[in-house]
Parts: structure tokens; sequence; C-alpha cells
């Protein structure tokens, strides 16, 4: 994966001052999120979004199934299960190159949102985390925290002010509820970062969390309606 990483790129509707970098799950691809790309559109008209794809890898917990994916699995479920560390770095480098293209296309760090789904969402709260430039905020869906035993070494210097939107639903059975709570009480812990915060204080940095009754590994009309609120927040429209 030390090529750069094929990408679907959806335009904005208006004079570009602002890039969502939204990376899919498991097994998908950047095809998979453009019609949120596209939803989101009228209200963000001068967001680009990057629609980021996997490469084909074998996946240890699908009996070694070639898929897209961001990092091997090993065992589904397990919250101590073995993790794939050099695949993991391999993509936050990568997602770090896309975030560079960006910022050298004259868009500023604080300008960029990255975020992501399962698999894309904990490599997007790990890239996040630890990149050396202060991004405008990050959006976690149905995520956890990757490596959470040497994340703290890894911690930037900023991460304590960066605005993060987390959505998770309470029936998830792929990526469980419990997961994302105990993840989030690690970084509240561990990491010191503030994961009480109302949506009404995002921007002061944090963690504004929200937890949907019933929703299972997936997302639902209210939190990509609060997550579109979050974006309009941490990248709103410049004149």
């Amino acid at each position: 994966m030390s090529a750069a990483l094929k990408v679907l790129t959806v335009a904005p509707r208006a004079k570009h001052t602002a890039t969502v970098i939204f990376v899919h799950g498991l097994g998908d691809t950047g095809y998979g999120w453009k019609p949120v790309a596209d939803m989101f559109a009228g209200e963000l008209p001068h967001v680009k979004w990057v629609l980021p794809h996997a490469p084909t890898i074998p996946v240890t917990a699908n009996g070694g199934m070639r898929m897209p994916g961001w990092f091997d699995i090993f065992e589904f479920g397990s919250i101590n299960a073995r993790e794939d560390e050099q695949g993991m770095l391999k993509t936050t480098h990568a997602l770090n190159q896309l975030i560079t293209a960006e910022v050298d296309a004259g868009i500023p760090a604080d300008r960029i949102v990255l975020g992501g789904f399962s698999q894309g969402a904990a490599m997007s709260l790990l890239t996040g985390l630890t990149t050396e430039r202060r991004l405008a905020g990050l959006a976690i869906l149905s995520g956890w925290l990757p490596l959470h035993t040497k994340i703290k070494a890894m911690l930037n210097d900023h991460a304590k002010k960066l605005p993060i939107f987390w959505g998770h639903g309470k029936s998830d059975q792929i990526v469980r509820f419990d997961r994302a709570t105990m993840s989030i009480e690690y970084i509240k812990s561990q990491l010191g970062l503030n994961t009480l915060v109302s949506p009404d204080k995002v921007l002061e940095g944090g963690i504004e969390f929200h937890a949907y009754d019933f929703l299972p590994h997936s997302v639902d009309d209210k939190e990509l309606e609060e997550l579109k609120t979050f974006l309009k927040k941490v990248v709103p429209a410049q004149e």
C-alpha cells in the first residue's frame, strides 16, 4: 500500500474552501459513501469529498477471502484481539498522503475533516490523533480506538483541541456498542481528551458522542443529519 490510494472525488458545487476525506468500511469502496456526499452538497456546496478505495487484501477472520480492507482482521468482535499494526500504520501513512495532497492544492489543514465508517472510522481516529497537522475535525461512525496500547506515545500535540463527532448504534453486532464506550473511556482516562462535549462546545475540542437506539452496524437519517450539522460547524462556508 505504499502507492497512492485510488480515490473517488465528488467535486464541490461552489468555490472549493474545505475538504472531507471519508474512509469506507471493510468490503466496501468509496462509491458506498458517494450518496452521502451528494446528499450533503446542497448545504455544504463548498466542500470537496475525497472517497478513497481500500486495496484488496486477504482477511483472516473471513477465512482469508480477499476483499477491500484497510488492515487485516484476525478475529471479529473481540475487544482484545490481535491487531494488524503494520497494516494500520500503512493506511495511516496513505491517509496522511491524501491530507498532504489537499494542503498542497491550497486547502489549509484546519479546513480538512477526516472521517470514516467502521474500519475507516478506526483509521480516521488513529490518523487524526497522530498526524502532525491540526485538522478541522474527525467524524467517527461505528468505530473504535485501534492500537490503544501504543497510541499514547504517538499522540499529537493538538489532539485535545480536535473536534470529534462520534456516532454509534446501540444494536451494532459487528462493532459492538461497548467497544465504542470502552474506547471513549480509554481516550478520557489515558489520553486526557474531553469525552463529554455538548454539540455547542465541540469547536473547543473533544468528543461529541451520539448513541442511536436500535441502530445496527449502519447509519440512519438522524445520525447523518447530526453529522451534517457538525460538518457545517467545523468547516463553515467562507465568503
